[in-house]
């Protein structure tokens, strides 16, 4: 009984053996058969990156990262290069993490992650380093600039990795630059210039430049300069009153657009000081005058300077009477746009009535008269009438006879025309009685 015992325990030992050796050599068989897995990395310079390699299956075999000189990092858990900046954050058999602090622009390129299997494996991962770009600045400013000269305005920045973008705004508006790129080793200079000529609109506008980049998230550097331009002064004058009137208070003021602002205001009438100074009184640019009268007509003047120039403004007063404005008579310029309506309308309607009337005229002689206006006598107009010559001699025949008498009796389309005849007739008798 003890030795079957025996028997069975060496047949489990020998079972488990087999399996325990089957399993090691089907993990050996997954381990040889993998590559270990990265991935490529970004990071900002000054920053951290961590570069991980894994591995599904591993039988103790050790896992190692190299730098793009294929310097060894780390071989294990055991570091093999003295930087400071490079970290051991995880070591196992199935995975390996290191992580680089203060980033710089050097560390950039293809790293490897290497398994020692036989034969080796290994798998690649690129690390990308962003160049932050250096605070802009502008450079062009002359202060103060004069109106008309003409200015270049540079916004400069360097140290950005991929180049970085650059907008200017005046204002708040966006305005286009010309745009330079410089490559400096692995990063690159960018600068914006920004011409034009200057007047006096430009006196206190912001110029803005903008760096935009990816390593800036939402948050572009900006700088901005306010350009100050000097310019001749400019002056005119407001007054209180529409119609000044006697008695009334008037106030004049010397409005003065200039940099620097033109002072002082000099105010005079009529080429000449002001003659009443007790009534005309002068704080600033403002001159009052506290009592209108008549005396006060004239032609003020306000004029002003800066060492750039001189300028000034005139002003006419007249002192309106308040009683004759009360008594005004009747508006003639009314009158006469109602006259001027009124004719208008009275031509329209007889340039219509004329061409009513050329169309509709009448006719007075009959269709057979046609033609026959220039005959010498009565039977040479009955035949030329137009329209038939028949009964010619019968017409004649009757028209013989006293036409006075007979024109009744004529027929209806001859008798327009022997009326006209006999009338020319009677005419012409009278005439040579006349004369005789």
């Amino acid at each position: 009984m003890i030795l079957k015992q025996h028997l069975i325990f060496i047949v489990y030992s020998l079972c488990g053996t087999a399996f325990k050796v089957a399993a090691t050599k089907s993990k050996v068989k997954a381990s040889q058969g993998q590559f270990p897995m990265t991935q490529n990395m970004t990071a900002v310079e000054g920053g951290t990156a961590n570069m991980t390699c894994r591995v599904d299956y591993n039988d103790n075999t050790s896992l190692q990262w190299s730098n793009p000189a294929q310097q060894t990092l780390f071989f294990g858990d055991k570091k093999a290069l003295r930087d400071n900046r490079i970290e051991l954050v995880r070591a196992s058999s199935q995975e390996l993490t290191i992580s680089i602090s203060e980033v710089a622009l050097s560390d950039e390129g293809q790293y490897t992650c290497s398994l020692f299997t036989m034969p080796v494996k290994t798998t690649k991962a690129f690390l990308t380093v962003l160049g932050v770009p250096e605070r802009p600045y502008i450079t062009g400013f002359t202060r103060p600039a004069m109106e008309g000269d003409m200015i270049t305005l540079t916004c400069s920045t360097a140290g950005s990795k991929p180049a970085a973008q650059i907008r200017w705004f005046r204002n708040e508006k966006e305005v286009q630059g010309t745009k330079e790129v410089n490559a400096t080793g692995k990063s690159f200079s960018v600068s914006s210039s920004l011409q034009f000529q200057v007047d006096r609109r430009d006196d206190s506008v912001a110029y803005t430049c903008s760096v935009e980049h990816v390593s800036l998230a939402a948050s572009p550097y900006q700088v901005t300069e306010v350009l100050e331009v000097h310019y001749a002064p400019h002056l005119e004058i407001t007054h209180s009153l529409i119609i000044p009137q006697e008695g009334q208070y008037f106030k004049l003021e010397c409005v003065s657009r200039g940099n620097p602002i033109p002072e002082p205001v000099l105010w005079s009438k009529d080429g000449g000081e002001l003659p009443d100074a007790e009534r005309m009184i002068v704080e600033g640019r403002e001159l009052t005058i506290t009592t209108l009268n008549k005396t006060d007509n004239g032609t003020y003047r306000c004029e002003a300077s800066n060492h750039l120039g001189t300028s000034s403004a005139e002003y006419v007063l007249f002192v309106y009477d308040p009683n004759a404005l009360g008594q005004r008579g009747p508006d003639h310029a009314l009158i006469g746009g109602v006259v001027a309506v009124v004719v208008f309308i009275t031509l329209c309607l007889i340039i219509v009535l004329g061409r009513y009337l050329a169309r509709h005229k009448g006719t007075y002689l009959t269709h057979e008269a046609k033609g026959a206006e220039d005959a010498p006598d009565a039977d040479t107009a009955i035949i030329n009438a137009e329209g038939n010559h028949v009964h010619a001699e019968e017409k004649k025949e009757f028209f013989r006879q006293d036409a006075g008498r007979n024109v009744p009796h004529l027929k209806s389309e001859n008798l327009g025309f022997a009326n006209n005849y006999a009338f020319r007739e009677e005419h012409v008798k009278c005439i040579n009685v006349n004369n005789m």
